[in-house]
């Protein structure tokens, strides 16, 4: 019993920390603290997190008089609120969305314009790049509530969630191509993941605005909610993602961890990472009950 424990704990820190992996560290040319610094001088608005009892996080983008567009402090809010939501032993699943009925415009322009130089630019795409890939390997389900606008940066944290959602009226635009840029956040590389590639390619050179029946045809959208009320949508969003968050976190949580090994891992690696994570809830508390209950599978 000892060496098993010994065993479930190892793997455990194991999985842990490959999750927490940075993409870009110093050998890559990535200044840390220099962009943290940077961000910092450019402030407004918040990131803000609440913890149901059912293990269901809300993470809301709260800057309306801008359409939630990020500004350097709330970019280093998010790093924070991802950081805190990777300790959370009893999550289970996470809603993101923009308050004032709309998801996120986007970077705040003051921020872009203070940041033109080349390093800089690359700083801050490295530092969110290492953010959202965190996000999207959380042990958590994952959904992006879209009412009103997810353009630019918004449009690409909506792809670094497991599933979207969006609401009547509301659009998905990657108008990077407007400004001269291309997605720097990593919402071109996971959105070829979504859709494919030759859509990706069509939504990207074409600024394609992407309404909630497109979005359903190209499987860029789950479901298109009845309601665009916030706090009705909201609730929608929560009984939607309930489907899927039912049960003992740490089953929830284990079956997140192997698709994200099977997404993201070459095969072999996946298989091994299913082979550790199957070892942290086999002869487990939610499998032990299970037998007992299930004795033959009906």
């Amino acid at each position: 019993m000892s060496l098993w424990k010994s065993l479930l704990q190892t793997t455990t820190l194991s999985i842990q920390q490959q999750r927490r992996a940075l993409l870009y560290n110093g050998a890559h040319g990535y200044e840390e603290d220099l962009v943290k610094k940077k961000l910092a001088q450019f402030a407004g608005g918040s990131i803000n997190l609440s913890k149901d009892v059912n293990g269901i996080g809300i993470l809301t983008l709260n800057n309306p008089k801008l359409m939630n567009a990020f500004t350097g402090t709330m970019m280093l809010e998010l790093h924070e609120r991802v950081t805190e939501l990777e300790s959370w032993k009893d999550g289970r699943g996470l809603i993101i969305y923009g308050a004032g009925n709309t998801f996120c415009s986007g970077s705040d322009l003051n921020a872009v314009k203070a940041m033109a130089k080349s390093q800089d630019g690359m700083n801050m795409c490295m530092f969110m790049q290492n953010t959202l890939t965190r996000l999207m390997r959380l042990p958590l389900i994952s959904v992006a509530l879209i009412q009103g606008k997810a353009l630019g940066g918004g449009a690409e944290l909506t792809t670094a969630c497991d599933f979207r959602l969006m609401t009547p009226g509301s659009e998905i635009r990657f108008v990077h191509k407007h400004m001269g840029l291309v997605p720097g956040w990593g919402g071109a590389a996971r959105l070829v993941r979504i859709v494919g590639s030759g859509a990706a390619l069509r939504l990207l050179s074409g600024a394609v605005r992407v309404d909630p029946e497109r979005a359903l045809h190209l499987g860029l959208s789950e479901e298109t909610l009845e309601s665009s009320d916030e706090t009705g949508a909201l609730e929608e969003a929560r009984a939607w993602l309930s489907q899927y968050t039912e049960g003992p976190a740490s089953v929830i949580r284990a079956v997140k961890k192997v698709v994200t090994a099977g997404r993201e891992l070459p095969l072999e690696a996946a298989l091994r990472t299913e082979k550790d994570v199957f070892g942290t809830v086999w002869g487990g508390p939610a499998n032990l009950q299970a037998v007992v209950r299930r004795p033959k599978h009906k």
